[in-house]
């Protein structure tokens, strides 16, 4: 019998995770894949139709409202489900860590993968969307756009690799982090403009990373964006880097006591 290298094992077993979690993800219920599309359009109607009723800005830092709120929403969302899918992805999993080679932080990691790569799919049939209705969604520095949304992805995850052991030890952390995930939103400058609030809000907002990955994404997609000041990709990296170290040395250390749960 041949002998399999470390790596080919943990391969096998991402392999047969990934296929298991994106079955789940898009059939576990009926309407599961209609939902990832319908959700940030119609967050994006009711704000357009608010925006109408009382005469808001049709242009925020320079681009369009709708396409700025759609790119923001769908890379939220990403974060959002990445860390939240990561407090529920050990216990729905507990089953398969009989398996040794099966460890919990490989069901966050490839949890993390399929929330990425259903939201990239979702995002790019959306802008498809957008481009037939007319609006520019056309990323204006491709290579930009597309490392802020890998960042915002290793933020997710990262995130996810930390409540995913004080999620699966403490449930009502669990709790608390779906509580949160309103008030994130709107603090994230997902639908409200931050460079147009005032500046000692402005100050308070800049320590939230997900602003930072959101704005680059849509410096990345938009020609001529303007965004407030202390945007930085060098600050978001270092919160990830953080949260995956904390991360990954919590998962070491817990590892029985999260498999015995």
């Amino acid at each position: 019998m041949r002998v399999r290298s470390s790596w080919q094992v943990t391969k096998s077993v991402w392999h047969a995770l990934f296929m298991r979690e994106v079955l789940g993800r898009l059939f576990a219920e009926r309407s599961a894949g209609f939902w990832l599309f319908a959700e940030p359009v119609l967050f994006v109607a009711v704000m357009v139709s608010i925006r109408t009723v009382v005469q808001m800005m049709d242009r925020v830092g320079g681009v369009e409202m709708v396409p700025w709120m759609m790119i923001g929403l769908v890379a939220f969302f990403m974060f959002r489900d990445g860390m939240k899918g990561a407090l529920r992805t050990i216990n729905s999993n507990q089953a398969l860590f009989s398996y040794r080679q099966v460890k919990p932080v490989d069901t966050v990691l490839v949890r993390n993968f399929v929330e990425g790569f259903v939201r990239t799919i979702v995002l790019l049939i959306l802008l498809l969307g957008l481009g037939l209705l007319g609006f520019d969604v056309v990323p204006h520095n491709f290579l930009n756009a597309l490392s802020a949304w890998g960042t915002v992805w290793l933020l997710g995850l990262s995130s996810g690799l930390v409540v995913s052991v004080i999620g699966t030890m403490v449930p009502e952390v669990g709790r608390i982090i779906n509580i949160i995930s309103l008030p994130l939103l709107i603090i994230s400058g997902v639908m409200i403009p931050i460079q147009y609030l005032p500046h000692n809000i402005q100050e308070l907002l800049v320590y939230n990373p997900i602003v930072h990955g959101i704005e680059l994404v849509r410096l990345g997609f938009f020609q001529g964006y303007w965004t407030f000041p202390g945007v930085s990709v060098l600050y978001l990296y270092q919160w990830i880097l953080a949260m995956a170290m904390l991360g990954l040395m919590m998962h070491i250390r817990f590892q029985s006591r999260l498999k015995a749960k």
